[in-house]
């Protein structure tokens, strides 16, 4: 017998799942996100969950926004349910279930006018986003806010209906100036390097496009504090809400299942005011740049490595790619020889007990986390997780042949086909590009490093060409199985 997730039910949850100690009808909106996703839903509304259930920041609650349609189907999935979900912590030797209500309201996604009148709202105080790192206008090679994207320029036109979130966030801040009201602080929550810092460029840089004031005016008055948030959190499928029904007898439409592991480490810099998130467990400190490289480094980069030759190896989950010891070997490696020497001291940290913690993390045979997560979106991923790693190897005149293997597994995977011939779906928003130019590169590897919005300087680099070139040659002969053991054994 099982209950369907409401309002209604929550003083009667089945007795294994918990739900929140609060009134939420005694909550107030104070935060509106933009993109209410899984990863939202087991970080920051979790977050927000533990503050409220004990007794604080009532007026801190979450309103959903989005900017594209298909959101609507999971804003859908929410209102039918009272806007809350079933967070479920999973490991080898823990499972639990809460029902978190940190959530009131949801927007219509794509109804920019709603959204920017919830914006001028004088009680809202902070903007945060999940708009994942393709959302923010980067040029992969440069690394800047790219003011030519046909959607910024479209936005930026006199009277235009703002359609990006950077344009309806830029609405709502002008709104707020003119009715003297203090502007939002916007709150990346999204895992790019400087996440604040490039929200910056994005809002301030579409700001510029449409009026040098309002661009001043938002660098001088508006706080984008940069963040570091980590928390596996997988795809939700039918297995997931399955799970849920079977072992707890609650039927949640959208359900998140996650690792029991999460951080989050923040700059205290904002406009006007902030919930008291220090009070549950939110690092809060004057600059996040050194614990957010070893994350993105260290763990992103990590997923990267393990990705693609997990990919290539027909692997479907992540614990059974580190079950696989030519995968978890190459991580070990890679890491230890390459990534982990880049990173510079953090504090209070042991470098080498966050990469066990990590190794861990990645083992863990619950979560369900799959590799064509980890192998998606490469365009843009590959450009901030791994490519620093490799321009500062070159800097400093240390070897790269393991960092060049891991792009050579990337190209090779993009070529749409894994070692025994299976079929790779599309899996990038640049994949048609991506696959064209990994068959060129089978047999000239160079045209892989020719794509300069993404390799840059590294692309033209000569000992990362040759160990590029060596590489895929020695995956296009061997296939990645071979080729790892050869690698290993340092014969690559």
């Amino acid at each position: 017998m099982t209950v369907k997730l409401s309002s209604s039910i929550l003083a009667k949850l089945p007795p294994e799942v918990a739900g929140p100690k609060y009134d939420r009808a005694a909550l107030r909106a104070g935060i509106v996100h933009f993109g209410v996703g899984n990863f939202h839903r087991s970080h920051q509304a979790v977050y927000l969950d533990d503050l409220f259930n004990a007794g604080v920041g009532h007026d801190w609650a979450l309103v959903g926004a989005g900017v594209f349609d298909g959101e609507k189907v999971g804003r859908d999935k929410l209102q039918e349910q009272d806007w809350l979900t079933t967070v479920v912590e999973q490991d080898s030797a823990h499972m639990s279930a809460r029902v978190t209500g940190a959530m009131i309201d949801f927007l219509m996604p794509g109804d920019a006018a709603g959204i920017i009148e919830r914006l001028a709202d004088p009680a809202i105080k902070i903007v945060s986003l999940t708009i994942t790192e393709g959302g923010y206008f980067i040029d992969p090679a440069s690394g800047v806010f790219n003011p030519t994207h046909p959607d910024i320029v479209a936005d930026a036109q006199p009277g235009a209906t703002p359609k990006t979130v950077f344009g309806i966030i830029l609405a709502g801040l002008l709104r707020r100036r003119d009715d003297g009201i203090v502007p939002f602080t916007i709150m990346s929550c999204d895992n790019i390097p400087h996440n604040g810092h490039v929200t910056a460029d994005g809002v301030i840089g579409l700001a510029r496009l449409i009026d040098e004031k309002l661009a001043t005016w938002v660098s001088e008055n508006v706080a984008f504090p940069n963040g570091m948030v980590d928390r596996i959190t997988p795809a939700t499928t039918e297995r997931e809400r399955s799970i849920l029904s079977s072992e707890f007898g609650l039927d949640d439409n959208w359900p998140v299942f996650c690792e029991p592991f999460r951080q989050w480490v923040l700059e205290d810099r904002f406009t006007d005011g902030r919930p008291p998130l220090e009070q549950v467990g939110v690092q809060f400190v004057s600059d996040v740049a050194p614990y957010e490289l070893m994350k993105i480094r260290i763990l992103n980069g990590g997923h990267a490595t393990i990705a693609y030759p997990a990919g290539l190896m027909d692997i479907h989950f992540v614990h059974e790619a580190m079950q696989e010891p030519l995968v978890r070997g190459f991580l070990d490696r890679l890491e230890h020889d390459e990534i982990i020497p880049t990173v510079p001291p953090v504090p209070d940290t042991v470098l080498e007990d966050y990469y066990k913690l990590i190794e861990h993390r990645f083992s863990n045979p619950k979560i369900g986390d799959t590799i064509r997560r980890l192998c998606l979106d490469g365009s843009n991923r590959q450009p901030k997780f791994i490519i620093p790693t490799i321009a500062d190897r070159l800097k400093a005149g240390k070897g790269v042949t393991g960092l060049a293997l891991e792009s050579a597994l990337w190209c090779r995977y993009c070529f749409g086909t894994t070692d025994s011939g299976g079929v790779i779906e599309p899996n990038d928003p640049s994949w048609d590009r991506l696959q064209t130019t990994a068959r060129a590169a089978k047999a000239a590897p160079a045209a892989w490093l020719a794509m300069e919005d993404i390799y840059g300087e590294v692309g033209r680099s000569a000992p990362f060409v040759e160990a590029f070139a060596k590489a895929l040659e020695a995956l296009w002969a061997d296939g990645a199985r071979t080729t790892l053991t050869r690698y290993l054994a340092g014969n690559l």
